[in-house]
């Protein structure tokens, strides 16, 4: 594996702490809405996918965070699901612009059938990655935040993860693409059922990651996703002491296209279910 670029040794504090702060209090903003708006009437508008939705819950509080954002940080783009693509080009590694990257419910689906599993996710990131990211669970009354450098905190206790060398019995879990299942996600499934390793589909790419990050499943597997699915729990996990790689099996704290974010004893093993499961098989 190829060594990650070395971040700054100093982001300014102040900003950073700030940062940290302001994304707190959108977190909490964001759980208080999805709690008293989930499955209640909330008139969905189907997109390319069924399972895509766009609601006004998703707007509202999009518009809320780009408001807050653009007070407390004028300057600063925001990309966000329900208003603004992702860059066009992903900024150059190690450039110090700062961006913000939302996704106001992340789990539309869930979110519209009332089913207790979705989230708020914010991030803000820089060449290196994840600064600052929150990931609001609203059922389970809590909010992660972490900061580089600074660890993770789960409704502001200190979370790291274990020392963990054995997988039977874990699990992993993956999500679906906006088309269905991924190429090879079967034989995924296969491989890790082989090594008594169970797999969950739940609906939420952050939360799934954000799984990992506490120490409740080994792993999380994602073959297709937009940045702000992933921003703020990648920014969890790394502070939490996860493994992040990229689908060659490369550290990246961002992956772009396709990523593994792996308690530290389970990462080979699971990547290499992965790489077996997206080869083609001979003919």
């Amino acid at each position: 594996m190829t060594a990650l670029p070395t971040p700054p040794a100093q982001i300014e504090p102040a900003l950073v702490s700030r940062a940290f702060e302001v994304a707190g209090r959108l977190a909490n903003d964001a759980a208080d809405v999805i709690i008293a708006t989930a499955g209640r009437g909330a008139r969905p508008e189907p997109s390319e996918s069924p399972f895509d939705w766009v609601t006004d819950t998703g707007r509202t509080l999009e518009r809320h965070t780009r408001r807050i954002l653009a007070d407390e940080f004028p300057g600063t783009p925001v990309f966000g699901e329900e208003f603004g693509e992702e860059p066009s080009v992903p900024p150059q590694q190690g450039a110090s612009e700062f961006r913000w990257s939302v996704d106001p419910v992340d789990g539309t689906a869930n979110y519209v059938a009332g089913l207790p599993w979705c989230a708020y996710s914010l991030a803000m990131l820089d060449g290196f990655g994840p600064v600052v990211g929150v990931v609001a669970d609203p059922y389970r009354t809590q909010i992660y935040a972490a900061a580089r450098g600074r660890g993770m905190r789960a409704n502001g206790t200190p979370v790291r993860l274990p020392d963990r060398s054995e997988i039977r019995g874990g699990i992993v879990c993956t999500e679906l693409t906006k088309n269905g299942p991924w190429p090879g996600m079967d034989r995924f499934i296969t491989n890790a059922a082989s090594a008594q390793v169970g797999v969950r589909l739940l609906g939420s790419p952050a939360l799934a990651i954000t799984q990992v990050a506490l120490g409740h499943t080994i792993a999380a597997v994602l073959d297709d996703y937009e940045e702000w699915d992933v921003a703020g729990a990648l920014a969890l996990a790394t502070e939490a002491g996860a493994t992040v790689l990229d689908r060659r099996g490369e550290p990246n704290p961002l992956p772009r296209d396709g990523l593994l974010v792996a308690a530290p004893g389970a990462a080979v093993e699971v990547h290499e279910w992965w790489a077996q499961a997206a080869e083609v098989p001979a003919s």
